[in-house]
């Protein structure tokens, strides 16, 4: 790890569910690093608290105790507005189903975090069709999610997760409802926003071929990290180089 302070630290961090005889810990003091820059898969079985892990990390849940630093702020201790703020400022979200509006096309889908963010029309136009250039569906913005393949359907979800330019992608399971060769283009795009653009990518999944494409896999096992460690050999590395806008042109033309 490096020196300098990391991006994100979790220190002693807990998670209860439940009181009394029904409580439930989902988290059992968990330590964890997570520098600026970083692509970290986090796997784990059933109930290891890999997800709980991840709500904490989003700043979508708080530890029963612990501290959570974000850029040296304790997150535990601000408000559930002030939480919400740190979200839609530093945070974007992909998780396994696509959770777009199915009548609305796919411009309009990614510029749902800017309207929330109070954003003008005509800069939410120019932010949204960038976004969607950057994941490959340029000339796409104006088909719904009922006209577009699963892969697509993702590429607009992450098109949506990054169109704030958010410095963290949280990645849950986001293959989880793709093919193979959909799912390697979902995690070379992934990959490609972490090397080229230098979002900071956490990744939820139980897929040790995605788990491969991240720079770094922390294993939780029964609340706790069993094994975190480097991955000298990240799949996407060995790939052919292209750029973002290359990404997903295989795709075009083709609706599943």
């Amino acid at each position: 790890m490096s020196d300098e302070q990391p991006l994100i630290r979790l220190r002693g961090i807990t998670k209860t569910y439940g009181e009394g005889n029904t409580a439930f810990q989902a988290l059992k003091g968990v330590d964890l690093d997570i520098q600026q820059g970083d692509f970290v898969a986090i796997m784990g079985p059933s109930g290891s608290g890999k997800s709980t892990a991840m709500n904490t990390l989003g700043c979508l849940d708080v530890p029963t105790t612990g501290d959570y630093l974000f850029r040296g702020v304790h997150v535990e201790a601000l408000s559930r507005d002030e939480r919400a703020r740190l979200r839609r400022r530093y945070f974007g979200f992909v998780f396994q189903g696509f959770h777009l509006l199915a009548r609305t096309s796919a411009q309009e889908n990614v510029e749902l975090p800017l309207i929330y963010r109070g954003e003008p029309a005509a800069s939410r136009h120019s932010l949204a069709q960038r976004a969607l250039e950057k994941v490959g569906l340029k000339g796409w913005e104006h088909h719904t999610p009922g006209e577009l393949s699963g892969g697509q359907q993702q590429r607009v979800a992450i098109a949506r997760a990054i169109v704030t330019e958010p410095q963290v992608l949280l990645a849950d399971e986001p293959t989880g409802n793709l093919d193979t060769h959909r799912s390697q283009e979902i995690m070379e795009l992934l990959w490609r926003l972490n090397a080229e653009q230098g979002i900071t990518v956490l990744m939820v999944t139980h897929e040790h071929d995605m788990a491969a494409y991240a720079k770094r896999i922390v294993r939780f096992v029964d609340g706790v990290v069993e094994n975190d460690e480097r991955n000298p050999h990240p799949v996407a590395l060995q790939a052919p180089h292209a750029t973002l806008s290359d990404t997903g042109h295989q795709e075009a033309g083709h609706v599943a």
